[in-house]
């Protein structure tokens, strides 16, 4: 659905210190994270203290993740949705009512959800690396029951399509939200990580014992998300009674960061980011080339046409790469910035229960429709 909003997107006027670029605005941040590491320490992250919006159970705890599983009913097909491990806790697909990826994936019909709770990095996480979290991911998988249909959100997107790309025979659809894959198409992200010298990124690791410390990066931000951010993100007005409810959760769980492994942050900048190996077929996953051209399942593509964290020509140039037939190739753009695909009311009105159906759909009788 494309559609057109006079609402002013957050983070339209920023430059570099958008929250969400985070992991690439090294350069800037480095002698400033420097001071303040000497002088604080690092932080051990403890139990959050926001509590889930989706009612679930801990299935299965892994070296990276609890799987969460809020499934309504053990039989039916099951969904996986694959969290962004990044400098926020999973609580991004699952923030409050009328924002919860997986509330309105119960609501469109689809009983049985789980979701990747990634864990913030110990110091014996440090030589964890994307094998490491790929591996967890099929072992996820493989408890819940393949195939699954998988949903990534942001950086688990690209999480996502490497494992079907790898696994594809465990993967009956896939949905990618704001998802930087191919990164020859310009963006933010990819600007700040080619344009950082490799070192910067080493040392940021070396600061945190072989972690790169959440805490540290949230800190040295020079903006941090205004009221209007925060806003513009949930799609809603936050005068009301509600609305501050939902602007102190937010604050919450912006100040509740991960660590991520040393290792896994390296690979993604360098490999990722910085060479784009996945987009151009050099990409090696638990032992394997990596062709994209492998994943032939039914895929949902959805971007924020205000998104300059992964703009909407990144999130969707996907389908290029991939050989999914273009008639099982699914793909919609949402007035949203990058938050907002995951939080944001409106995109939970429009897209996500369009999402939902078209997980349920027998696609076999779209196709004879369409003939």
């Amino acid at each position: 659905m494309v559609e057109k909003s006079g609402q002013q997107p957050a983070g339209s006027d920023r430059g570099p210190d958008d929250p969400m670029l985070w992991p690439f605005a090294a350069a800037r941040l480095a002698m400033d994270a420097c001071l303040w590491w000497l002088e604080r320490g690092p932080v051990e992250q403890g139990e959050s203290d926001v509590p889930w919006t989706t009612s679930g159970i801990v299935a299965l705890e892994l070296s990276t993740m609890r799987l969460r599983d809020c499934s309504r009913t053990r039989s039916g097909q099951p969904a996986l949705v694959c969290a962004p491990y990044a400098l926020h806790r999973a609580l991004i697909a699952d923030f409050a009512s009328g924002h919860s990826v997986l509330q309105s994936l119960q609501q469109g019909g689809i009983d049985r959800v789980y979701l990747t709770d990634w864990l913030s990095a110990s110091p014996e996480m440090r030589y964890l690396s994307i094998d490491s979290y790929l591996s967890d991911l099929n072992v996820a998988v493989d408890e819940i029951g393949s195939p699954v249909d998988l949903i990534g959100l942001c950086q688990g997107g690209w999480l996502s399509l490497l494992y079907a790309a790898r696994f594809p025979a465990k993967v009956r659809r896939l949905v990618l939200v704001g998802a930087p894959v191919d990164l020859s198409v310009e963006s933010r992200l990819a600007q700040l990580a080619r344009n950082a010298p490799e070192i910067v990124y080493d040392q940021l690791v070396a600061r945190g014992g072989g972690n790169v410390s959440g805490a540290e990066m949230l800190h040295v931000w020079s903006k941090t998300p205004d009221r209007d951010d925060i806003a513009a993100a949930l799609q809603r007005d936050l005068s009301d009674e509600e609305g501050a409810a939902l602007l102190a959760r937010f604050d919450r769980w912006n100040t509740e960061t991960l660590n991520l492994p040393g290792s896994y942050y390296l690979e993604i900048v360098n490999w990722i980011f910085r060479e784009n190996r996945i987009a151009s077929g050099n990409f090696t996953a638990l032992g394997r080339a990596i062709d994209l051209k492998d994943v032939k399942a039914p895929i949902f593509l959805l971007a924020g046409l205000d998104d300059d964290v992964v703009p909407a020509t990144q999130a969707l140039a996907t389908a290029n790469l991939i050989g999914t037939p273009p008639a099982f190739v699914a793909a919609a753009s949402e007035p949203s910035n990058h938050l907002g695909l995951f939080m944001g009311a409106r995109t939970h009105a429009h897209a996500w229960p369009r999402i939902a159906e078209w997980l349920r759909n027998d696609l076999s009788s779209v196709l004879a429709r369409r003939a």
